[in-house]
């Protein structure tokens, strides 16, 4: 199989090209490199490295020519980025994605697209299924919410086969702890090991679905696969357990790097829900989706990764 995968040298996407090469397929990592790293694909040297903007239609559609999957990984991430930044999250996002699902088109090719549990916004029930009616709070949300909506048309006007994956909080080894917009996991493994106060927003007892690199790159893997009941459609990809505080991570990763942090505590990010928790019951029936890591043994895996990176 021939996969390009956007946003190929990001903490996702460079997963789910380290997996699609370790299985024999031949891999194209499309990058712009605003915010991935080409380090992240250092240990992967059969791939085939493109720096190109997903807004450049042109290099968009030159690097997916025989292509038979698309991972569309790539976009301007970061609830609170958006917020600073809405024309050019909707720009790269949007726009992205639109000339993702052309090229896509004309090659003939599925597409797997990254969404996200953004899109639900604040909710009153749990857990989240795919049918709620969405409650944007921000426009990185919007933006996810319109790639969707793209990825919907596309097979019912195009019969291109698409599956939109909505991920809950992903984490794991290889995620940037030095990015201002850096995940909440990274940066409290990091600041454990470097001795410093780990950042917590607001009272710490927001809840989050936390799910493993390792489930979300299978999930991928499924979605490319889809029977024809799952495209089009979306999926949530999430934990499979119940959410875990924020506290509660940092008590997890305190306790793994035995040491004692004393948090900071900061005004709540603008756009940040309360909770999160996935209902999976539909990307298990249509996909075979099953996360296999838990909390507890993910954050384990973490900063095993981290530790010797630190020394």
């Amino acid at each position: 199989m021939r996969a390009i995968v956007t946003g190929g040298a990001g903490f996702i996407g460079s997963h789910i090209c380290r997996r699609l090469v370790a299985e024999g397929h031949d891999v194209v990592a499309v990058d712009d490199l605003s915010d991935g790293k080409l380090e992240n694909l250092a240990d992967v040297p059969t791939i085939r490295f493109v720096e190109a903007d997903l807004r450049d239609e042109k290099a968009v559609a030159a690097a997916a020519s025989g292509c038979e999957v698309v991972f569309h990984q790539g976009a301007m991430r970061s609830v609170p980025r958006s917020i600073e930044q809405p024309e050019r999250t909707t720009d790269v996002n949007v726009r992205g994605t639109l000339n993702v699902l052309l090229a896509a088109r004309d090659q003939g090719a599925v597409v797997v697209f990254a969404s996200s549990s953004s899109v639900y916004g604040d909710q009153q029930t749990f857990p989240l299924q795919e049918d709620m009616a969405p409650q944007l709070r921000s426009p990185y949300a919007a933006s996810k919410l319109a790639g969707e909506a793209y990825c919907r048309a596309w097979w019912l006007s195009f019969g291109v086969p698409t599956v939109s994956l909505r991920y809950f909080n992903v984490y794991g080894p290889g995620q940037d702890p030095a990015n201002e917009y850096a995940a909440v996991v990274p940066r409290f493994v990091m600041a454990c090991l470097d001795g410093t106060r780990p950042e917590v927003h607001g009272d710490g007892d927001q809840s989050r679905d936390f799910t493993f690199i390792d489930d979300v790159v299978e999930a991928n893997l499924l979605a490319a696969r889809a029977p024809e009941g799952g495209r089009g459609r979306v999926l949530n990809v999430g934990g499979g357990r119940e959410p875990t505080s924020v506290n509660r991570i940092l008590e997890i990763v305190a306790d793994l790097t035995d040491t004692d942090p004393e948090p900071a505590h900061t005004p709540p990010r603008q756009g940040d829900v309360r909770r999160t928790e996935a209902d999976i019951s539909l990307a298990r029936r249509l996909i075979g989706y099953e996360p296999g890591v838990d909390i507890e043994e993910g954050l384990r895996r973490t900063v095993a990764w981290f530790r010797p990176r630190n020394d």
